[in-house]
């Protein structure tokens, strides 16, 4: 455990979003005595899920109801956790406290997935909170250094894997995504804002339409943090469903980053890599 990681306070505000993550964070805070604060999204949270841990239902844009709840709770850290989807300024629900920050997520709205996170936080911490990441208050989550699986990655593979990562670091400070498809030293697809499960559903699709030459079997779904991304936010995950996409579009296998990416099912994960005989790496930084 890093000194940071003893240093969060308890309880621990958990502003949640949709997945299964955010409740691996709660119970990974749990199974250290440290209480999760549960701030569900309405309309992109598990509400059954939600139920198991002290919880406090909030609208996406009621910045001040929600800041407000946190105190009520005691909570001063905070952590930003599972899936969003990118909303229009005409969607949120304002209240009166997110009426007077307008410019600033307006201005945060303008820019890529980054820039709106990164100002939605600047709002958090300038009203007394400590945002933090995933690493500070779940390591346990953490993708580890090397492979996970029985199946390891061949020559072709690790060359692929190389291709993807210089792909990633150079389309990284456009925002675009997390993940690129490569096959045979071929970039078949990179990862948009429809995520990486819509990533792997296109490159199935280009192999049921015949488009794509390799034979099942090769290539690599290759996961990481943009350049310069704010580790506090939105760090690339992997899970069971993870692999079965990969599967159904054929691929080898799957290499992601170790140490800034997470596992939610790490068991269930390697056993679904295992059986479909695919091979899981975690990148060395």
């Amino acid at each position: 455990m890093t000194d940071q990681v003893a240093d969060i306070s308890s309880p621990i505000g958990l502003i949640a979003g949709g997945g299964v993550l955010p409740f691996a964070v709660a119970e990974s805070l749990s199974a250290r005595d440290v209480t999760p604060v549960l701030f569900p999204l309405k309309g992109f949270c598990d509400p059954e899920q939600v139920n198991r841990f002290r919880h406090r239902w909030v609208a996406l844009g009621q910045f001040g109801k929600m800041m407000s709840a946190m105190r009520s709770e005691g909570c001063r850290d905070i952590v930003f956790i599972g899936s969003l989807v990118r909303p229009a300024l005409s969607d949120l629900r304002l209240d009166w406290k997110t009426i007077r920050l307008i410019p600033t997520i307006v201005k945060g709205l303008r820019g890529g997935d980054d820039h709106m996170l990164s100002a939605t936080a600047d709002m958090f911490e300038r009203d007394g909170f400590r945002l933090l990441g995933l690493h500070d208050v779940a390591p346990d989550l953490l993708m580890p250094e090397g492979c996970v699986t029985f199946a390891k990655p061949d020559d072709a593979a690790l060359s692929d894997i190389a291709m993807g990562r210089d792909v990633l670091r150079a389309t990284g400070p456009f925002d675009i995504g997390q993940g690129a498809v490569v096959i045979d030293r071929h970039i078949v697809s990179l990862e948009d804002i429809g995520g990486t499960d819509s990533l792997l559903a296109r490159v199935a699709g280009l192999r049921e339409e015949g488009r794509l030459r390799a034979k099942p079997g090769r290539g690599v779904l290759v996961k990481a943090p943009k350049p310069g991304q704010d580790l506090r936010f939105d760090l690339p995950a992997l899970g069971p469903r993870t692999v079965a996409g990969a599967a159904a579009a054929g691929l080898a296998g799957i290499a992601i980053a170790a140490g800034h990416s997470v596992v939610a099912e790490p068991q269930a994960m390697i056993e679904a890599a295992d059986k479909a005989g695919l091979f899981v790496i975690g990148l060395p930084a």
